[in-house]
């Protein structure tokens, strides 16, 4: 699935790529066929030139299946990425460092038919969401797994343990201080 919109860098590999469901665009399907029946009913009811608002039916179906399959997402070893957009381009790029904390989000239906979120901060910039992906607790475990939103905490426990004592000693020395 991957194409000019993904550039790799030199020895970079696609770990999972995607794209939101097809059943995003159901409201922009509905939203037409409700132009529709409005358009049929005022054609019938009130103006024979009412139909003439069948023209504008399609085009909200038509907008939101463009906007579900202009739209990408694709997890490398080195970074993040999302494409959308159907007149206007909006890429984006977030390295696997800058990643904080990931969420999966799935609500009744996602639970039951595997289909769900996941939102990824990013450290000094806005939050990155792969919306209505299957499986989003998978893809939130690779992206961990590759090194984003990791929980660890930095350096060893002996490190830690010398970082606490130099503060005892400090906190001692001000107790001692006088007031």
């Amino acid at each position: 699935m991957t194409d000019e919109w993904l550039r790799l860098e030199a020895g970079e590999t696609v770990r999972w790529e995607a794209r939101p469901r097809l059943v995003r665009a159901a409201p922009g399907v509905l939203a037409g066929l409700a132009i529709a029946v409005v358009a049929v009913a005022g054609g019938i009811a009130v103006d024979p030139l009412a139909l003439g608002l069948l023209l504008a039916a399609p085009l909200p179906a038509g907008y939101a299946y463009l906007r579900v399959v202009n739209t990408r997402y694709a997890v490398t070893d080195r970074a993040l990425y999302r494409k959308q957009g159907v007149v206007g381009i909006d890429q984006r790029t977030v390295e696997l460092g800058r990643v904080q904390n990931t969420r999966a989000t799935q609500d009744v239906t996602g639970t039951l038919f595997g289909h769900g979120t996941v939102e990824i901060e990013v450290a000094g910039g806005r939050e990155l969401r792969f919306a209505d992906i299957h499986d989003p607790n998978d893809v939130r475990r690779r992206i961990e797994r590759l090194g984003g939103g990791t929980s660890a905490v930095p350096g060893t426990v002996d490190q830690w343990r010398a970082i606490r004592d130099e503060l005892r000693a400090i906190r001692r020395s001000l107790e001692r201080q006088p007031k």
